[in-house]
């Protein structure tokens, strides 16, 4: 996990044109590490690994296969179905819903940002965004779709054939071939830049003195920063905050004798998080105030609960605050695909 990132009011003062309203905040009540600015300045350019480097064709067959009802049995449903640009890459709901009329154990994680994460999935199971492709696609209770059923359909495609020769030297229509197109896409797919960004790049009327109050508790006496870290606001860890139970018990599936892994979900990125109710892995808090209240009361006291996680006393105008800078680091809605046109920025 990464150091505490904690906010003195004496660096407040020197940040640039921050400093004016910024430095009228109190001093938070902990004591802190410096916070420092860059950690919180969005990169520009979007990492793609050697083994699946950049190209403007794989992007766009990618992004051509996200959309596409073919990947469902029933010809309904398709990977934008439960990751919508519409709803921050989620889908809304609680908890996933395929094809089969029971809802799935999790909720749809947004794929904002995809592209710095180390692992996926509430527990981590995968390895990386290729690895992630087909298990939705042939899950029966999602998609429900076999891989040579899913081949056999994207090659009776006239499109296909074509989208696939411009991406691939060898031209396949394969599993790899379709786990490395998606990957591509899903990495371009990034948070815009909000009204947060603009305030730390110096405008100072970007954000109003609520949600600069709520910053400062974010990052101080509400401890929030410890594992909503940097940029992205999140540490790509996972821990217990309380929300799991019984068979419920996160990454501790994947390590039965961690007795911390218990019950130990992903932190899921802050960014667009105003616009991606409900929470938690499972769906179960249906707004930020009964998140911030789950925090707030100190999580669930059992042997797995994070050890940053306890009682925080925030008060109703502190939660009121906290919440005004959550609600800043949404971007602008979007009804079509990601920012750049090439996928790189």
């Amino acid at each position: 996990m990464r150091a505490s990132i904690w906010i003195s009011c004496s660096l407040f003062a020197a940040l640039l044109p921050l400093a004016g309203a910024a430095s009228q905040l109190a001093s938070p009540a902990r004591d802190a590490a410096p916070f420092v600015i860059e950690d919180y300045r969005r990169p520009a350019q979007t990492p793609y690994p050697l083994s699946n480097p950049f190209s403007a064709a794989k992007h766009e067959l990618g992004r051509a296969l996200f959309f596409d009802t073919d990947f469902s049995r029933s010809q309904s449903r398709s990977c934008a179905t439960c990751h919508d640009p519409r709803r921050g890459w989620g889908d809304g709901l609680p908890r996933a819903q395929g094809e089969a009329p029971e809802p799935l154990p999790f909720r749809s994680p947004t794929l904002l940002d995809d592209a710095w994460i180390e692992k996926y999935g509430w527990d981590g199971k995968f390895r990386d965004l290729e690895a992630v492709a087909f298990a939705p696609i042939t899950t029966p209770k999602n998609m429900n779709m076999s891989e040579a059923e899913l081949v056999e359909r994207l090659s009776s495609n006239p499109e296909y054939p074509r989208k696939f020769a411009l991406a691939f030297e060898d031209g396949a229509i394969s599993r790899r071939n379709i786990e490395l197109a998606l990957a591509t896409f899903e990495r371009s797919i990034r948070s815009g830049k909000a009204p947060f960004d603009y305030w730390i790049d110096g405008d100072e009327a970007a954000i109003g003195q609520a949600a600069k109050r709520g910053f400062q508790l974010f990052a101080g006496k509400a401890g929030c920063a410890e594992c909503h870290s940097g940029w992205s606001f999140s540490d790509g860890s996972f821990h217990d905050i309380g929300t799991g139970g019984g068979d419920d018990i996160g990454r501790g599936r994947l390590f039965p004798s961690s007795r911390k892994l218990r019950y130990a979900f992903k932190t899921p990125t802050l960014r667009d998080v105003a616009r991606r109710a409900p929470y938690m892995h499972d769906g179960s808090r249906a707004t930020l105030e009964e998140v911030i209240d789950l925090y707030n009361k100190g999580g669930v006291d059992r042997p797995s609960r994070s050890e940053l996680i306890k009682p925080l006393g925030l008060s109703e105008a502190d939660k009121a605050d906290l919440i005004a800078f959550l609600e800043s680091l949404s971007d602008q809605p979007t009804l079509a695909q990601p920012g750049a046109s090439d996928g790189r920025e």
